[in-house]
């Protein structure tokens, strides 16, 4: 019988994700190059987006850099990130569609628990809706699947929450 566990999440903070935003409006209104872009960053909560819009190309290329170093330094992994096609919008300026994943899909948990599997390590790992979770006996098989998971690239940002031992 399993006494310890981890669950295998794939979160962006949201409130990182705002102060970010904040931080690199307050910057593209104080850069000169970018005075008279209109150029605006809105967070969607309810679609899990981040709409870009901006003047030109060049100029959304810019918002698109500040906008990502304000993420970093507020530990905002940008593998959660996937940034859509820049698309003309109304009155010759363009806009970007940035999608933060929240959960992980079916597929990479699939692939995740595939992985765990294979290891032969004695652990059972379950997709429990849209994270993944990793139960066993010792916790030093635990920490192996987790630097296991860690070394993997899945294509996707992952931490790892709720660590129980009994």
């Amino acid at each position: 019988m399993p006494d310890n566990s981890f669950d295998v999440v794939s979160k962006i903070e949201l409130p990182e994700v705002h102060n970010a935003v904040q931080q690199a409006l307050k910057e593209i209104t104080q850069r000169y190059d970018l005075k008279d872009s209109h150029s605006t960053i809105e967070v969607n909560e309810k679609d899990n987006k981040i709409l870009l819009h901006s003047k030109d190309d060049f100029k959304l290329k810019a918002v698109v850099e500040i906008l990502q170093s304000k993420l970093v330094k507020r530990n905002v992994p940008l593998k959660g990130l996937t940034f859509g096609n820049i698309i003309p919008a109304a009155g010759s300026s363009v806009r970007q569609e940035v999608v933060m994943q929240q959960g992980i899909s079916t597929e990479k948990a699939r692939e995740i628990v595939k992985k765990v599997k294979d290891s032969k390590l004695k652990v059972q790992a379950s997709i429990q809706g849209d994270f993944v979770r990793v139960a066993g006996k010792d916790r030093d098989t635990l920490q192996q699947v987790i630097k296991l998971l860690r070394d993997s690239d899945f294509g996707i940002d992952m931490q790892f929450t709720n660590y129980r031992s009994n």
